[in-house]
């Protein structure tokens, strides 16, 4: 299928509707299956008309924001496409962030309103007692103790409504819903994508690149507040009429290999989606599952680069190989990857049909094949802005070109490898990290003076967080101690992977780190 044979959105346009009209004649069909049970399509459709007129009912308003703190589950499509069908702006955010990264999210977004797993209301409650934002209604799915009279129960608030009768007339330009993408410095940004941005990713990639089909059943281990996840478990399966398996839990390997065997639900995932740190954890398990054990068909990997040592041991193993791609949450999903029927390993492959890639110089030219260039995507699926953020914005969106942050270098057959980041980010597990943020919390320790924070390949060859500590004179801390201490005070998953313990920091003249300068070190001592 080529780009030019995909029909755009019509004038009016509603994602949530469309995927409702899609699948209208197979109702009975699973469209999800969770922990607990299946919902079909036709659940699916009833129940998100439920939440969109429950949410209308309270007086929400045409693009008012509602924050969707929530754990894989069939009610995460239920909440997500309820709010969109409604007209409202649904706010995916990461689940495992803390009560202050959620304060600022609800007083950013101004959300009127919350829908939230019950496992995860504790934080939610800490984190609208720290903030100044009042919402309307808390909406708690599958709670784990008796609620608030401000809350109320997701499956009762469902079933006080009839179904809205007709979407909200949203445009495929109208705002859909908003993603929260880290920066290198200062507080996460709201991705404002519109209705029309995740009919392009499905219809470029997930139908046209991968050919998902309506047999298929998608698994992701990534979640579906990622941009990635949001595509693999819900945009793609949905539009061409196939089943997703979500999972609650962490995907540690045992987790994952329960799916993909059948262990949940009944069924065998066909495709799989995940990470480069994951399939190393998989690989390195004890437990691995055999190849006749799993009816994989089709796996993708995105997040981190790939490396091609781990491609080819999987592929040896399962029979499969890995379609490996680099998306980002301004451009929603993948736009540059290998392909089912072409897999070059160790390069990210060639741009998605639809997309077009350019690599240009620190003076905005464009650069020769072999050299390094700064990473610039124009496709139809590119965020609107970031909320409330015109700088930001200005320097990412330019134009009808994205400015990813990554540096490629162009191969003579097309493809693009890998060449890391233009700023200082880091890529750990998947999810990005920023150095400073991480440097900042160590220095609150008493006993430490400075710090630094750079990437280190492990013996996969992905990237953990290696922190370079100096300590003030006569303080002693042990490595345990300050792991500890920076999970105590932020995500879990940023804490450095590793600390080294030095009496100095390379600095330039002016007293700024060069943690480039740190890299090079590390490079020469592998």
């Amino acid at each position: 299928m080529s780009p030019t044979d995909i029909a755009p959105p019509g004038e009016r346009f509603n994602f949530a509707q469309h995927l409702i009209k899609r699948n209208a004649a197979h109702g009975e069909r699973a469209a999800f299956v969770d922990d607990l049970g299946t919902l079909s399509y036709g659940e699916l459709a009833e129940r998100l008309r439920r939440l969109a007129a429950g949410l209308k009912a309270l007086g929400l308003r045409r693009e008012e924001r509602v924050l969707l703190l929530m754990q894989d589950c069939n009610d995460w499509p239920v909440g997500f496409l309820g709010a969109m069908y409604a007209g409202l702006v649904p706010v995916a955010v990461n689940t495992l962030l803390t009560a202050d990264d959620y304060a600022y999210m609800l007083e950013n977004s101004r959300a009127q309103a919350v829908l939230v797993s019950g496992a995860l209301l504790p934080v939610l409650t800490a984190a609208l007692t720290r903030s100044d934002h009042e919402v309307q209604k808390v909406i708690v799915s599958r709670p784990t103790a008796p609620l608030h009279p401000s809350e109320v129960d997701f499956d009762a608030f469902l079933s006080a409504q009839s179904p809205a009768p007709r979407p909200a007339h949203t445009a495929p330009d109208d705002p859909g819903f908003w993603l929260y993408s880290s920066g290198s410095t200062g507080r996460p940004k709201g991705t404002v994508h519109s209705h029309g941005n995740p009919y392009w990713t499905a219809e470029l990639y997930g139908r046209a690149l991968l050919g998902l089909r309506e047999q298929d059943v998608c698994f992701s281990a990534a979640k579906l507040f990622f941009a990635y996840g949001l595509g693999n478990g819900l945009t793609f399966p949905l539009s061409v009429g196939a089943t997703t398996l979500l999972m609650a839990e962490r995907p540690t390997p045992q987790a994952t290999f329960r799916r993909l065997t059948g262990g949940v639900g009944g069924v065998r995932p066909t495709v799989f989606f995940g990470a480069p740190t994951g399939f190393a954890g998989m690989l390195a398990a004890p437990d691995l599952p055999a190849r006749d054990a799993v009816t994989l068909r089709l796996v993708s990997s995105a997040g981190e680069a790939l490396p091609a040592e781990l491609g080819e041991r999987f592929r040896a193993h399962f029979g499969v190989d890995i379609v490996d791609g680099i998306g980002s949450t301004e451009i929603l999903h993948i736009f540059l990857s290998n392909r089912p029927d072409a897999v070059r390993y160790g390069t990210t492959g060639w741009p998605v049909p639809g997309y077009t890639i350019e690599l240009r110089g620190e003076d905005g030219g464009p650069v020769p094949d072999g050299e390094p260039g700064d990473l610039y995507i124009h496709g139809p699926s590119s965020a609107m802005m970031y909320w409330g953020n015109r700088a930001k914005s200005r320097e990412t969106f330019q134009g009808g070109w994205t400015k990813s942050g990554d540096k490629y270098v162009r191969n003579p057959d097309g493809t693009y490898t890998y060449s890391g980041r233009s700023d200082d980010m880091l890529k750990v597990s998947g999810i990005y990290v920023s150095p400073f943020e991480v440097e900042a919390t160590l220095v609150q320790h008493p006993a430490v003076l400075e710090a630094a924070v750079i990437g280190k390949e492990d013996a996969d060859g992905l990237t953990k967080t290696k922190a370079f500590v100096v300590l003030k004179a006569g303080q002693q801390v042990s490595e345990a101690e300050l792991k500890a201490f920076v999970k105590d005070r932020l995500a879990p998953y940023k804490y450095p992977r590793f600390i080294e313990f030095v009496t100095d920091l390379p600095k330039t003249a002016t007293g700024k780190i060069q943690r480039f300068r740190l890299r090079e070190a590390e490079s020469r001592a592998r």
